[in-house]
Order: C-alpha cells, then structure tokens, then sequence
C-alpha cells in the first residue's frame, strides 16, 4: 500500500505542479522553482509513506561547487540524500530515468545527466558534460558504486566518475546513506516505515590528483564511507 501511494501520489505532483513548473523553467531559464518543487514534494510524499531522514556532519559541506560521492542500496537512496543536502545540486543518473514522461525533461532541464554504464563511450561523454555545467557551478551528486548494493553492504567505487572531481577541481565529499536498504530493498516492491540517516564526511581535496590518480582518488572516498556505515553495512570481508 505505502509503494502504491508513493507512485500515485509522484503521479498526481508531476502533472499537477510539475508540468507547469518545467514549463515556466524552459520559458524562462529559471529552474529554481521546478527543483525545489520536486525536492520537497518528493520529500513530503515519502515523509507521508513513513520515510524519515536524519542527515548529520551538514558542517562538513564546503561553501562552493563539490561532488557528493554516496553509496547505493535502494531507490530510496536519492531522494533522501538530495532533501539532505541544503543546495540545489544536479545528478549523474542511469539513462532509463530520463524517458520517464515529463520525469526525464524534468531531469534534463535541470541539468541532471544521463549515464549509460554499459556504453564507456557514451559513460566518458556524461562525465565531460557533467564537468562543463560544474565549472558554470553545479554541484554533483553521484552513486560510484554503479549499482544498488543487494545486501546494504558497500560495494567496490568505479574509479570513471571520480574524474568528473579532478576535471572541474572541486572536493569531493563522501556521503555514507545507512538503513534505507531495509525500507525499499533491491527488486522489491514493498516499502516499509524507518529511518535513512544521510552522513556526510569530511570533504577530500582532489587538487592533490590527477586523472591518472582517479582510482586512489575513489579508493580514500570509499574508505570513508566505510568507516561512516554501521556494521551492517560496511564491506563484506574478505575470504
């Protein structure tokens, strides 16, 4: 019931408010309103489905342009870490999302770009564009792991999108996202009432890194959300 009134109720705020605020944003270059919009209305709707989030270290967010580097292991996972994060930001997200109707021109409109992880031709392509609209000063949120973890643990980070950082020379700052694996879990469809705690950890300079260096660069991220995880959801041992 609580996946249905989700749907639904995203349904009935994309055409109601969202049409005509992607309206306006084309018409007048102003995406201010449409983003927001979303953000909280996603927020309040999820929050009315018994979703809360709890973020904690907001003082570890450095003033000016960055990369939110998060883990991954729901579909919850992005609408909580972006209603955390207290600026408009844009998002690195999988291609599928963008043919979404009104959804996908939404995204586009505000400067989200679409990644085609199967595609390293198309992948670079993202990065690059993505780059160009963080040099204008958007601030990017990205899931380096490249998929939903199935178990709430942490996965291996690509080393490809910690170059999107070093190209545009902003911090990166690693964002440790706990518990919403055990409200929407991956390839289900039953969502449950809990908290997801967004913690954001100190920001790394990527200055001190080179393209060449993206991997030791994705390797100190990791690293850092690992330690910011519950147990339950820091990396498998190794066997």
């Amino acid at each position: 019931m609580r996946t249905a009134f989700v749907v639904l109720a995203l349904a009935v705020v994309t055409l109601v408010a969202g049409l005509p605020l992607l309206i306006y944003a084309i018409l007048s270059g102003n995406v201010k309103p449409l983003y927001w919009a979303g953000v909280l209305s996603t927020a309040r709707v999820l929050r009315l489905a018994g979703l809360r989030v709890r973020a904690e270290g907001l003082e570890n967010i450095p003033p000016g342009t960055c990369v939110f580097a998060a883990n991954h292991t729901s579909n919850v996972d992005p609408p909580a870490i972006v209603s955390a994060i207290p600026r408009r930001i844009a998002v690195l997200a999988k291609r599928s999302l963008f043919a979404i109707p009104i959804v996908g021109r939404a995204f586009r409109t505000a400067q989200y770009v679409p990644v085609d992880r199967g595609n390293p031709k198309r992948a670079a392509a993202s990065v690059a564009l993505a780059a160009e609209y963080m040099k204008k000063g958007v601030s990017f949120l990205i899931f380096p792991e490249g998929t939903r973890s199935p178990d709430g643990r942490l996965l291996p980070f690509r080393r490809g999108s910690f170059a999107l950082a070093i190209e545009a020379g902003v911090p990166v700052v690693p964002v440790a996202c706990s518990g919403a694996h055990r409200i929407l879990a991956k390839n289900s469809f039953r969502m449950r009432p809990g908290e997801v705690v967004v913690r954001f950890c100190p920001a790394i300079d990527s200055a001190s890194y080179s393209l060449d260096e993206r991997g030791a660069l994705a390797e100190r991220a990791h690293a850092a959300v690992a330690a910011a995880l519950p147990p339950d959801q820091q990396p498998a041992a190794a066997t």
